[in-house]
């Protein structure tokens, strides 16, 4: 049975470790990260954004592939709509039964973010689902990092947000961005630090890809309880589709391919969540 993701999170903030959050597309995708999850005995997350979901076909689709693969998993498994900032596309994930979801209207004035947030924190309450929002600007899909500390989380504002909107989890702009990075990521752990110690509800990092692991240990460390894994995840099932291809024997069949993107996949989810661990005990 899917989960909403509060509790796993509030775990994860309590013991310092970190879930996993993996964008998915197709069943080869969300069963490489749940048989790695099961290794390390682990819950994780399911994610759908707009590409993904567009896809497979809809919500519909995407959520009947997590169904499938939450039955082979042996922990906890949350299926997340994740970057929404559409009400109406939030109210049709939870309708098709995603039991989490993520509004970001953090491009609008701070008055809007509440509204919009506070409205579809009511809606999945009637679903019993969870919500994250998000304060403050990432940047964009390439991994541009704009040093601009004015368009990170303000801890204050941040404190303020999550009373008036009663989210479950909160994403923070301390200089990650979306996609590969074309420069050394400068993660801000002093403003981390800052918002973890005002505001109540777990912390999750967003353009996780291609962060250092001791950067990614000390977010950890400093309040981050889940991470985002998109670019790597899908970058990894691409090179092993190519490593395959271009190998002398290669035989073209489904496992001599596929198979090959699935396993260079597993190898990249193992890793991160073996970095994700924190002070989480893993009997593997």
């Amino acid at each position: 049975m899917l989960v909403t993701m509060k509790e796993m999170l509030i775990e994860a903030r309590h013991k310092k470790y970190a879930v996993g959050a993996f964008e998915f597309w197709s069943l080869d995708s969300a069963f490489a990260v749940i048989e790695v999850a099961n290794t390390y005995r682990t819950p994780v997350i399911l994610q759908v954004g707009h590409f993904e979901k567009d896809y497979m076909g809809g919500f519909s689709n995407a959520r009947k592939i997590a169904v499938m693969a939450e039955k082979a998993a042996g922990y906890p498994v949350a299926l997340h709509l994740d970057h929404s900032e559409s009400y109406d596309e939030i109210y049709e994930a939870l309708d098709s039964g995603f039991t989490s979801v993520m509004i970001d209207a953090s491009a609008l004035p701070y008055h809007d973010n509440v509204e919009l947030t506070s409205r579809v924190v009511e809606l999945a309450k009637k679903c019993s689902a969870s919500v994250e929002a998000e304060l403050g600007r990432l940047s964009g899909n390439e991994g541009n990092i704009s040093s601009d500390e004015d368009l990170q989380t303000d801890p204050q504002t941040a404190a303020d947000f999550v009373k008036k909107t009663g989210i479950d989890a909160l994403a923070v702009a301390i200089g990650s961005a979306h996609g590969f990075y074309k420069s050394e990521p400068k993660i801000n752990i002093r403003r981390l630090n800052q918002i973890a110690g005002l505001v109540s509800v777990p912390l999750v990092l967003h353009g996780g890809s291609g962060i250092p692991a001791d950067t990614i240990k000390e977010s950890i460390k400093n309040g981050i309880s889940k991470i985002n894994i998109c670019t790597e995840f899908i970058a990894a099932f691409g090179e092993g589709y190519t490593s395959a291809y271009t190998a002398n024997d290669f035989k073209c069949n489904v496992p001599g391919l596929f198979g090959k993107g699935k396993s260079s996949a597993m190898e990249l989810v193992a890793n991160k969540l073996e970095m994700f661990s924190g002070n989480r005990v893993c009997d593997h």
